[in-house]
């Protein structure tokens, strides 16, 4: 039911902020899509007429250049070792960028304005500076310096310090986006500008923040391969020297795109998948809205108390009281009638009232009714 309510209000939302087209519109459409699929086919099938009978060198569809690309031998020694060095950088990568986020992030949002001006200096630094640049600038500087594994460590560092200023921008965009009563109840509480920011604030920004700190994943995977540039082994690089091998580069690279496509495809999955996983452990549950009874003698009330008798009791040599028998309607029960003990007279105007639904007589009270009024 909840499916199908999002459903509805997202078709709604779509015919608001588009009109929907008409029968021309349509065929339009229809026509524009056939023109491009045959537009892309065509280029399509260029592309492969090049690639079998190019104007210097070998037919790059021939088997015999794919065939080194696809062998185990490759998936071991190249394309898989390759695979797990990118791994690595982007595992160390993301964490280091979460980290450093969360710092600079916070930090721009602090009472102290000397704070909030470092941090906001490096985030802007960084978010400046291209990935690239700053992988060979750490390079250069941790050869010099003698540091093992030089390239990969500058290509970590740089991709903590452009992905950090990027998640710290969605932490202080987050707490930006908070409702303004979430401080204002905080410091009614007694809570400084800090404890409301740290306790209150930045919590809910992590969880609105999840969602694009995940896609930033995709950008981190991505860019790792820019190390092979300074001659980080990873999934890129191998697959380059395994062309050289055999002279099939471009066989290699093809493959090594499809590897990063499937890694780049299950992340962004995985951003998908998280804001509903989020929303179950952070939604409150869903209680129905009670309704209020309708009342018996309320005209909106279509099913109202059919017959009600008199019961002779007398606790208290009282006048007798008159209870519900059968109980229909949305307001009714049946179940233990007695102890629930509606008191309702019978109506002189509604004869279905002055009949006992068990034994089909009239009840004494009707009788007393109509001897009065002859």
């Amino acid at each position: 039911m909840a499916a199908k309510t999002s459903t509805a209000q997202s078709g709604a939302s779509a015919s608001v902020l588009f009109d929907q087209p008409g029968p021309k519109g349509r065929r339009l459409i229809t026509v524009l899509n056939w023109i491009a699929g045959i537009i892309v086919a065509i280029v399509v099938v260029l592309i492969l007429m090049r690639l079998h009978n190019p104007p210097d060198g070998e037919n790059q569809l021939s088997w015999e250049l794919w065939k080194p690309a696809l062998e185990s031998e490759a998936w071991t020694d190249f394309y898989l070792p390759g695979l797990l060095m990118t791994v690595q950088a982007t595992v160390l990568a993301v964490i280091g960028s979460v980290a450093f986020g969360l710092v600079f992030g916070i930090g721009r949002l602090l009472p102290n304005a000397l704070l909030r001006v470092i941090a906001g200096a490096v985030v802007e630094f960084c978010r400046a500076v291209p990935v690239l640049l700053l992988m060979i600038f750490f390079w250069r500087w941790f050869a010099f310096a003698g540091l093992s594994n030089a390239s990969y460590w500058a290509v970590v560092l740089a991709l903590v310090l452009y992905n950090g200023s990027v998640v710290a921008e969605l932490v202080r965009s987050g707490v930006g986006n908070l409702p303004g009563g979430q401080r204002e109840a905080s410091l009614a509480l007694g809570l400084t500008e800090t404890q409301s920011l740290m306790q209150i604030e930045v919590p809910q920004a992590i969880v609105a923040m999840l969602p694009a700190a995940v896609t930033q994943l995709v950008v981190v995977l991505k860019d790792t391969a820019l190390g092979s540039i300074i001659m980080y082994t990873d999934l890129l690089q191998e697959s380059r020297r395994l062309g050289s091998m055999y002279f099939n580069i471009l066989q290699t690279l093809v493959v090594a795109g499809v590897v990063y496509f499937i890694a780049c495809w299950l992340l962004s999955r995985l951003a998908e998948w998280l804001p509903s996983r989020m929303q179950q452990h952070t939604a409150a549950p869903a209680e129905l809205e009670p309704i209020a009874p309708i009342a018996a003698g309320d005209a909106s009330n279509v099913n109202q108390i059919a017959v009600a008798r008199e019961v002779e009791e007398r606790p208290l040599r009282g006048t007798p009281r008159q209870y519900h028998v059968h109980h229909r309607g949305t307001n009714a029960s049946i179940h233990n009638w007695r102890r629930t003990k509606y008191e309702q007279g019978y109506e002189p105007t509604q004869p279905d009232s002055q009949v006992d639904p068990e034994t089909k007589r009239k009840s004494r009270m009707s009788s007393e009714t109509g001897k009065s009024q002859n």
